[in-house]
Parts: C-alpha cells; sequence; structure tokens
C-alpha cells in the first residue's frame, strides 16, 4: 500500500509539472501575442506620428513661404514710397450741391471724373506698415488654422 501511495503521489507529481508547464507555455504565447499587438499598434502610431510631422512641416514651409513673400512685397511697395515711385491716393467724394458744373464741357469727354487727393509720404508709410501687419495677421492665422485642421482626426 505504501508503494501504491509513493506511486500515486508521483504520478501526481508529474501530472502536476505537465498542467504547470503548459500553464507557463499557454501564459508566453499570449504575452508573446500581446507584445506583438502592441509592437502593431506602436508602429501605425508612429506612422501617423511620421506623417502629420511632414504635414505639418509643409503648412509651416507653406506659412514662412507666404511670410517671406508678404515681406518682400511690403518692402517693395515701401521701396516705392520713397522714391516716388508711386504715390498714394485717396477717392474724394464731391457734393454735388456744392461744386458748381463747368459750363462747357472739354473735349476730354462729359464725365467730369474722380477727384483724388494724394496722401503725405509719412501717412503712406503708416497705412503700408498697418497693412503689412494685418497681412503677417492673416497669414499666422491662416498658419493657425492649417495646424489645427492637420491635428483634428
Amino acid at each position: 500500500m505504501l508503494a501504491a501511495a509513493t506511486l500515486a503521489w508521483q504520478v501526481q507529481g508529474w501530472r502536476c509539472e505537465r498542467l504547470l508547464a503548459e500553464s507557463e507555455q499557454l501564459q508566453a504565447q499570449q504575452r508573446v501575442e500581446q507584445a506583438e499587438v502592441l509592437h502593431a499598434q506602436l508602429r501605425r502610431e508612429q506612422e501617423q506620428r511620421l506623417g502629420l510631422e511632414a504635414r505639418l512641416s509643409d503648412s509651416e514651409s507653406r506659412h514662412f513661404q507666404e511670410l517671406t513673400d508678404a515681406q518682400r512685397h511690403q518692402a517693395r511697395l515701401r521701396d516705392r514710397l520713397a522714391t516716388a515711385d508711386l504715390r498714394l491716393s485717396v477717392l474724394v467724394e464731391r457734393d454735388t450741391a456744392c461744386t458748381p458744373v463747368p459750363a462747357a464741357t472739354g473735349a476730354g469727354g462729359v464725365d467730369h471724373g474722380a477727384v483724388r487727393a494724394r496722401l503725405d509720404p509719412a501717412h503712406a508709410r503708416r497705412i503700408i506698415a498697418i497693412t503689412d501687419d494685418g497681412d503677417r495677421g492673416l497669414i499666422a492665422l491662416r498658419a493657425c488654422q492649417a495646424y489645427i485642421r492637420a491635428l483634428a482626426p
């Protein structure tokens, strides 16, 4: 009976060892599968990040080019104003009740034409500076909107 109990004990030990080995093998397989899933997810996220970085880089280069073009245009405009190559003027509205109508029309036409007043160069420079600031603000706004659109899913 002692031999039968020892044999049963031995068989039970082998069975437990086999069950433990199978359990460990199953857990190892599950860990490998989880690692593969996490690795695939990480790869997808890296690809998304690289795509986003490429889009943001393109957006940034477009923004920089727009800003450079606007600055070049404003500098050209300021130079033309400084050299008297260009003069800014504004339309002046005529009050027909106060403006006398000429007795005879000239050969140029019946229309009296629009009256324009030239702006002082200092005022023109201030107006150009204001429009330059406005252009920069609009370009920055477009860049921010493009950035937000790129981040949105």
